[in-house]
């Protein structure tokens, strides 16, 4: 009897010669890596960490502006130092990692299908259709995103859904006009021409068809949205509007750090900071070698 021989699927197979592309990269796969150990951190945080910065009541004011590896009362050791509320620096921004994550991912996954909708629309109506949305995208994205972020939230109030529905409002044009040109380009193929000589539903011709080949841009897009979502929410925390202080984001943790900067209790401020940065830069790098991949012709 003759030994079965498994072959690979296709998508599996894919899957493989799209894994393989992004390895050629060593500095992306750094990134890609360093992405996945934040995430991971910041998903055990409750199981990691020495202590909950949430939990006010196991917050000891006297463990306030600790220096890095000095011990708590409650002993354990603050690795990072303690913030101006004697919050476990460590503790804080591995909780903060889980709210900007939070907040960048649902903003981001929000804005790509209200931008996705909208520009798939405008593609296949054409017409006023088109004309109507486009204006409404040229006017969003002529405004700058901190600005129209600082207004709605300032008129929302403060809190994790004010942040995200602001954060929605300013990335969703960015879907929309990218969606559109792809799927300019795909409208006029010959297999949507065959579709609606088949009698398929304008629906069905628009989801089932156009929009799985124009999901490589977005995916680029949703990478580089995702961190620029992290890094305004870090903006409008700083400057007062964003989270409450008893949500120590790391906007929050780098606006309670500023006013030591110049006493030499540099760490409130500075961990956080590079915390932010890190994360930032990680998203961008498989951000950047992702367009590279997807789009074989930006290939050097």
């Amino acid at each position: 009897m003759s030994a079965a021989i498994s072959t690979p699927t296709p998508a599996r197979g894919e899957f493989a010669r799209f894994a393989a592309r992004f390895a050629e990269d060593r500095v992306a796969v750094i990134g890609l890596v360093l992405l996945l150990a934040i995430v991971t951190m910041a998903l055990l945080a409750p199981f990691i960490t020495p202590q909950n910065p949430y939990d006010l009541g196991k917050v000891d004011i006297m463990d306030s502006r600790q220096p890095p590896g000095a011990k708590a009362g409650d002993g354990f050791a603050m690795w990072l130092g303690s913030d101006g509320m004697g919050r476990d620096l460590l503790s804080s921004i591995l909780y903060g990692l889980r709210i900007s994550l939070t907040v960048g991912v649902l903003s981001g996954v929000i804005a790509a299908t209200i931008g996705l909708v909208l520009g798939l629309v405008a593609a296949y109506a054409g017409g006023r259709v088109e004309t109507l949305i486009m204006r409404i995208v040229d006017l969003q994205l002529s405004l700058p995103s901190v600005l129209v972020a600082l207004i709605l939230v300032a008129l929302l109030g403060k809190g994790i859904d004010k942040i995200i529905l602001a954060l929605v409002v300013v990335q969703w044009a960015y879907y929309a006009r990218t969606v559109r040109g792809s799927a300019l380009v795909e409208r006029r193929k010959e297999y949507v021409e065959a579709a609606r000589s088949l009698g398929l539903s304008h629906a069905r011709t628009v989801f089932r068809h156009i929009l799985p080949n124009c999901l490589a841009p977005v995916i680029v897009i949703a990478t580089v949205q995702t961190a620029h979502a992290i890094s305004l929410e870090a903006t409008l925390s700083f400057l007062g509007v964003g989270l409450p202080q008893t949500e120590p984001s790391l906007g929050v943790l780098i606006a309670n750090g500023f006013q030591y900067m110049l006493s030499g209790k540099y760490w409130i401020s500075f961990f956080p900071g590079l915390a932010l940065l890190l994360t930032i830069v990680a998203i961008n790098l498989v951000g950047d070698r992702l367009r590279d991949v997807l789009n074989p012709r930006l290939e050097k």
